[in-house]
């Protein structure tokens, strides 16, 4: 078929500009496409038809960044100063502190990296569960490929909703229109032609390039650069630029950081100077300073929350929610509002033709009565879908789908395509409701086949069919359609109007048509919808239908699927109405619990989406067509479907595996739950700061031995606290997680009342039980009051140890009440999850090693101490588990107080 020359693998730069004949010479190509054959050794020439490395920063790059945050930073300044503490009185063991902060801040880059890196390589296989592909002529027959095996000189067929695959230059187009935006930065989408337009390639209409979006309309082109070849390619710098937006978590995290950091230096300098001025020593009172600003900062919070969000999106990802962003996770908990899509989300996207008519006489369907050939021309020729091999067994829109599959049963599909030539194609459009192509047909005539919204296609209509007849329709008659129309819509169906028309009669584009009938088609609802959509009305989200459908068929879904809340109609609002309410209106009819939009255009669909934002909601937006596009990209959370196109899943933060409406709510609950279990550890976390701090409190005002060294404090924030913080981070949610309303989108991870739990009420209990055993060991030791006691000396070793055992053993039962934030503890399941088992089984072995191994006591200071001295943290470790039992009771039941002071 061609010269099975060696193609150029790359471009000149007039493609655009030179003639049709030598573009296809040059690049040794035809209209007829490639071959199989000559496709691969193509691909061997030129390679994939992907960016590789685009935007990505080097693993090094990726590494280093981790330093840069402000825990590190505060670390690293304490390493330094402990390392110049060394340096001014050598021998003093600063040396080993130095080593052990850098050692502290590498570890929590290298594990946060390690996550991160990890999480990146899951989410590209992700991915691949829904890789590109491209449709394109091959061996004489349009197949589905993937797009990184698209060469020079394919033939590629684009159409609405697709994300073009390669640059290519057009031999055909519909009413196509292209978003040029990625590349161009043009705001408005363009209409493409088949002639050379403009001097500047990616100015010129005759062009497509890769990674533009089609909005509108359908063409052929054939590919003339692929991979680092495409325009997109050769700009990749600006892939490089791009920015991240930071999350609502991110930003909290950041508030989080901050606000302990200040608590920490603040700290650490006031104590400073009051040792100072107490006790006139500069390097000791900076490293107390150093020990209370490294107590204060809980240096596994980062890794632990990043290993948190990945779990969560492992776990999600197993219910069919790919999460493109981790930290969008805990957005989808805060929702309010979703505005979800019919087709497909709540319905299950098996389209199948329920009702058809000719003009106001039905047709037996079900008993296979034979439709004229004029309605199945209709049904067949203006329709852009095919059939296939697939479960569905076809591809393309599901009603134009439901169409052919009706049509199939009657006529040969593919002969009636191949008699009838298409001269022009008026593609779908929102606002014009219809769809309109022009054939030459195989009776040597040219005639118009229209369908679309039954209220636009009668009144493009002066004919009707009667008893095989063309007669002038009269106003009663379009009267009777409108009604036959309502009553096929009550009954769930989507319906469509067809006509047609003679081209040789010369009338107007939308005037002329002779109406043949209708075609109803039923979209059953997913049995699991009613139960999800229930439980988002006990969580205290609205879920608001948005749909295309005719208003009675949209109702009769939405009751179907168990849409109202409570015994009452839902408020039906058209596009129509829609445009013509005032924004005062528009809210307070948004109000209501239970919403439907129909006959909604793109435009439409983004108003609603802003106006719930405008009302203070956090709204997530469903969807899987170009229409929805602007609407999930402006959305808190924009949600697109697996099937959907490239447009609605490019502009999505989540994409639905399997389509379905409850897999959003069940991406609601993880996200409720990821947020309810990082507030745990951090709460859990920083109840062991009071007796990190207090023991260098009680050193400079009480000039006792230090009862706590910096290395038992690394110990806990690095060792004993790290599996259990992971523990709490994948505990499954409360009982009633589902029950409560939306959280504000004020509320933040550290409140005041997370700081009072922590630092006035289990923290006290933990550095109580501390002391008590610290003391005991000294005075069952003959300490007196005042007595200075060196570091290596056996009675300070076994008092220190006795100390950080007594706050291990308060923090598992500070493990085991931080379970819950609101139901009581005793309610979980200790087996339900088994990494709290092996968190307390890890506490204890650190907390032996730490006592009875001869490495680690030299390197802690520490030394082994009695049994019965550890037994005397017991009673605090239970009065720590009733005390916070006590707490939650009263929140249970409502007590304003333990609301306002002691929720959190």
């Amino acid at each position: 078929m061609l010269n099975n020359e060696v193609p150029d693998c790359g471009a000149k730069g007039d493609e655009h500009s030179t003639s049709l004949e030598e573009f296809l010479k040059r690049f040794d190509a035809d209209t007829e496409g490639l071959t199989s054959a000559e496709a691969l050794e193509r691909l061997e020439i030129c390679g994939k038809n992907i960016l590789e490395n685009i935007g990505r920063e080097s693993i090094l790059k990726k590494y280093l960044k981790q330093f840069r945050n402000f825990f590190s930073i505060l670390l690293i300044t304490g390493a330094l100063l402990s390392y110049t503490a060394e340096l001014l009185d050598p021998g003093k063991g600063n040396l080993y502190i130095a080593i052990a902060l850098f050692g502290v801040v590498i570890l929590n880059a290298t594990f946060t990296f390690i996550q991160e890196y990890q999480t990146e390589q899951i989410m590209a296989s992700f991915r691949q569960l829904i890789p590109p592909v491209a449709k394109v002529l091959r061996d004489g027959k349009i197949k589905e490929i993937l797009a990184s095996e698209l060469v020079v000189g394919d033939v590629i067929f684009i159409e609405e909703g697709d994300k073009v695959p390669a640059d290519g230059r057009l031999i055909e187009e519909n009413t196509l229109k292209v978003d040029n935006s990625s590349l161009t930065g043009e705001a408005e989408p363009q209409l493409r032609s088949l002639e050379c337009t403009h001097p500047n390639v990616l100015e010129c209409r005759n062009m497509i390039f890769s990674g533009t979006l089609v909005l509108t309309g359908n063409g052929k082109a054939v590919v003339y650069g692929t991979g680092q070849n495409t325009q997109m390619g050769k700009l990749a710098t600006l892939t490089e630029q791009t920015t991240s937006v930071e999350t609502p978590l991110r930003k909290e995290l950041n508030n989080f950081i901050k606000i302990i950091s200040v608590i920490a230096i603040f700290l650490g300098i006031s104590f400073f100077t009051i040792g100072f001025v107490i006790q006139d020593l500069f390097l000791l009172n900076l490293i107390f300073a150093i020990g209370i600003i490294v107590a204060n900062v809980p240096e596994g919070l980062l890794p632990t929350v990043t290993l948190a969000l990945s779990l969560a999106s492992k776990r999600m990802a197993k219910r069919n929610a790919l999460i493109k962003q981790l930290e969008s996770v805990e957005t989808l908990g805060s929702t309010t509002v979703i505005c979800t899509d019919k087709t497909g989300t709540l319905t299950q996207n098996k389209m199948a033709i329920h009702s058809m008519t000719l003009g106001l006489e039905q047709i037996d369907v079900s008993n296979g009565e034979v439709p004229p050939d004029i309605l199945l021309k209709v049904a067949v020729l203006c329709n852009n879908s095919r059939l296939t091999e697939g479960p569905a067994g076809y591809k393309g829109d599901p009603t134009e789908g439901a169409l052919l599959m009706y049509a199939s049963k009657f006529t040969d599909i593919d002969a009636m395509r191949e008699n009838n030539s298409r001269l022009k194609e008026y593609s779908f459009d929102s606002l014009k409701e219809r769809m309109q192509v022009i054939y030459h047909t195989d009776t040597g005539e040219q005639e118009s086949y229209l369908k679309g919204a039954t209220e636009v296609v009668v009144n493009m209509c002066d004919h009707i069919l009667m008893n095989g007849d063309e007669v002038p329709i009269t106003e009663n008659d379009r009267n009777d359609l409108l009604d036959m129309h309502l009553k096929i819509a009550e009954k769930g169906e989507r319906v469509l109007a067809l006509a047609y028309r003679r081209a040789e009669k010369e009338l107007e584009y939308d005037t002329g048509f002779t109406f043949i009938g209708f075609s109803g088609a039923v979209d059953p609802p997913r049995p699991e919808v009613k139960d999800a959509i229930h439980k988002c009305h006990r969580a205290g989200i609205k879920v608001v239908m948005i749909t295309g459908d005719h208003p009675v068929t949209a109702v009769s879904i939405a009751k179907t699927v168990g849409f109202s809340n409570n015994d009452h109609e839902p408020v039906m609002i058209t596009g129509a109405e829609l445009d013509e309410l005032p924004l005062d209106e528009l809210s307070e009819k948004l109000k209501a619990p239970d919403i439907i939009f129909a006959r909604t255009s793109p435009v439409q669909k983004l108003k609603i989406v802003q106006v719930f934002q405008a009302m203070g909601e956090i709204v997530t937006m469903t969807g899987d067509g170009v229409n929805d596009a602007p609407a999930i990209k402006n959305s808190d959370m924009g949600v697109a479907m697996g099937s959907g196109t490239d447009v609605a899943r490019e502009s999505a933060d989540m994409i639905l595996l399997d389509d379905n409406f409850a897999t959003i709510v069940n991406a609601v609950e993880e996200g409720r739950t990821v947020f309810d279990n990082i507030k745990k550890f951090i709460a859990y976390i920083l109840t062991s700061n009071i007796p990190e701090i207090l023991p260098f409190i009680a050193f400079v005002l009480l000039s006792i031995p230090l009862p706590m060294n910096v290395q038992l404090i690394l110990a806990i924030d690095l060792g004993t606290d790290i599996l259990p913080a992971l523990a709490l981070a994948v505990e499954k949610g409360e009982g009633d997680i589902m029950k409560r309303p939306p959280r504000s989108r004020s509320e933040k991870l550290l409140t005041p009342q997370v700081l009072l739990t922590s630092y006035g009420l289990k923290g006290p209990i933990e550095a109580l039980a501390g002391f008590t055993c610290y003391f005991a060991v000294l005075m069952g030791g003959g300490w007196t009051w005042g007595q200075a006691l060196l570091s290596n000396e056996l009675l300070y070793r076994q008092a220190i140890m006795a100390f950080f055992a007594s706050v291990i053993i308060c923090q598992i039962a500070n493990l085991l009440v931080s379970r819950t934030r609101v139901e009581s503890a005793l309610s979980k399941n200790l087996f339900t999850n088994k990494m709290i088992l092996l968190a307390i089984v890890s506490e204890l072995l650190i907390l032996s090693m730490i006592m009875f191994y001869p490495f680690a006591n030299t390197i802690f200071g520490t030394a082994p101490v009695s049994v019965e001295h550890l037994l005397l943290a017991l009673p605090f470790a239970i009065l720590l588990f009733v005390q916070d039992e006590v707490r939650k009771y009263y929140i249970r039941k409502g007590s304003l107080l333990a609301k306002v002071f002691l929720k959190w």
